[in-house]
Order: C-alpha cells, then structure tokens, then sequence
C-alpha cells in the first residue's frame, strides 16, 4: 500500500526534493510550507496524491489546520517528516534573546507539536515513521554554530527517547543528519545575529567565510538525500539515524575519537564520585 507522507518545509531544499521523489514514485504527499506558492506548481502536477498546505509550525492553529486538511484529503499520515528549520551563524553573546527562543520555536518546538498532534493517529494505525531532519550539528557543535547546534541536539534528545516510546507501538522514528547539501541554509534564509563583538571575529569570521563562501557548491546532493530517506522509510529495519555525506562521517568520526581520549583521560576522576560501598549499576536499570 502506497504510503501518504506529511513534508514540513517542502518549498525547498530537503522538503521539495523528498516531496518530488514521493510523488514520482506514486505516492501520496501533504507539501507544507508557509507560503504555497511555491508548491502550488508541484501540487497541480499530481491533483490525486498531492496537497498543499500553508504552514508555519510555530503556530498551533496553523498546525491543526494542516493536520485537518491532511485527514480530510487522504485520511491517514503514513511518515511525518520534520523538514522546517532555519540556520543560524554567530557568537551566541551576538544573538538576542527573541532570536535565541525563535530558533528553538522552529527547529525544535515547532517538530516536537507537529509530532504530538499526529502521534495519536499513528498510534491507533499501529504504525507510522517519523522522520526528524536534524544535521551532523546535531552531534558535533562548533564556535559560531552554537545556537542553531543547540537547537538540533535537543532534537536528537526528543527523537532518540521517543523513538524508545513508540517503537513497541510499531512507530519508527529516524534522526536525519545531513553534512553539507546545496539547500538554503548558506543563503538568505539562515538567521544573522543582531549584535557584532570584535572579540569573536577570530573564531566565528572563518566559519562565515567558509559557509557562505560555498553557497551552491557543496557537495551533497538533495535530490540523493531524499532517496536514502525514503530507503529508509522502506527498511524492514529502519537506522535511528541516517547519517548523510562522507564529510558527516569525517566530521563525527573526529569528534567520536577526540571525545573517547577525553572520556579515557578522566574517567579514573569521574568515577570515583560514588558513596563507599556502593554498587553502580546502569542508569535506567
């Protein structure tokens, strides 16, 4: 049975791409966005399996909205994709505290309702996949990527415990970590800081320089990435995260061997903090 996927942020970058391959493919798609026409085009092309929806996930009202045209056109969602989010670049002293809490309302909050209000359908189906697109900064942060960084880890956090929730339930819950893809998030789109201080040049100025330095020449392949989503979707036995691009990888596997020299380092320290005589088991039991 073909299935009906819901694609936050499907204008561009990820959401467009996933959006085209599902519909190439015969299958069903609600495409929200804030502003439809953008999708409007895409939507015409498949009148019978395809929906365009107007969407803001900060909101709620835009929320309930969309999940009730979803139901009303197709009656069930299949795959929830949690595409919509925003970059940021800069010290985190630069941003202000509106945009610090804007940054979590779209990349963590904004996923997290989208996914309460759908989780009860795919509770009663028996069945369902969520995809959360975090990014390979939702593992590894860096100076100058703090603020979009916290807003992806904590992302990771949401989806690695509710993936535990929801599995006996027969959801599935995949972590989308993308490197470096041509998508939006090196444009105009990606959130600047309010504030400059000159004492962050030396560290943020070469992050800037490279990010939107490479605008429309990075390496990885949106359209590709929507495939290994949809891999995934299709796997008897889905990855909690699929990891994208080969400089992902490189990334991790620093940060992977830096942090077990460390933990290694310290661990004497850090485990002798028991109460004498105690016995330490596993935390969860």
């Amino acid at each position: 049975m073909s299935k009906i996927y819901f694609i936050t942020g499907a204008s561009s970058g990820f959401g467009r791409a996933l959006a085209e391959a599902v519909l190439a493919r015969g299958e069903s798609a609600v495409l929200a966005a804030r502003r439809t026409d953008a999708l409007q085009e895409l939507a015409k092309r498949y009148p019978q399996t395809a929906l365009a929806v107007a969407l803001d996930v900060t909101d709620e009202t835009a929320r309930r909205h969309a999940v009730e045209a979803a139901l009303r056109k197709f009656g069930r969602v299949d795959v929830l994709v949690n595409n919509a989010g925003q970059g940021s670049l800069g010290a985190m002293e630069e941003f202000s505290s509106a945009q610090i809490r804007a940054q979590m309302e779209v990349n963590f909050f904004g996923a997290v309702e989208l996914t309460l209000a759908l989780l009860p359908l795919m509770r009663e189906q028996k069945s369902g996949h969520i995809l959360n697109v975090s990014s390979i900064g939702g593992l590894v942060s860096m100076g100058g990527f703090a603020l979009y960084c916290a807003s992806k880890f904590a992302l990771e956090g949401f989806s690695e415990g509710l993936r535990d929730e929801v599995k006996p339930l027969g959801i599935h819950v995949t972590i989308v970590e993308p490197g470096a893809f041509r998508t939006e998030f090196s444009g105009d789109a990606n959130m600047r800081p309010q504030n400059s201080i000159g004492d962050y040049e030396p560290v943020v100025e070469p992050i800037r320089q490279y990010l939107y330095g490479s605008n429309g020449k990075q390496p990885g392949d949106p359209h590709k990435a929507a495939l290994a989503m949809i891999e995934a979707v299709e796997s008897d036995d889905p990855p909690l995260r699929l990891m994208l691009g080969a400089d992902a990888y490189g990334l991790w596997e620093e940060k992977r061997a830096a942090l077990d020299e460390e933990l290694a380092k310290w661990r004497a320290v850090g485990e002798n903090t028991a109460f004498e005589g105690v016995e330490v088991g596993a935390i969860g039991g």
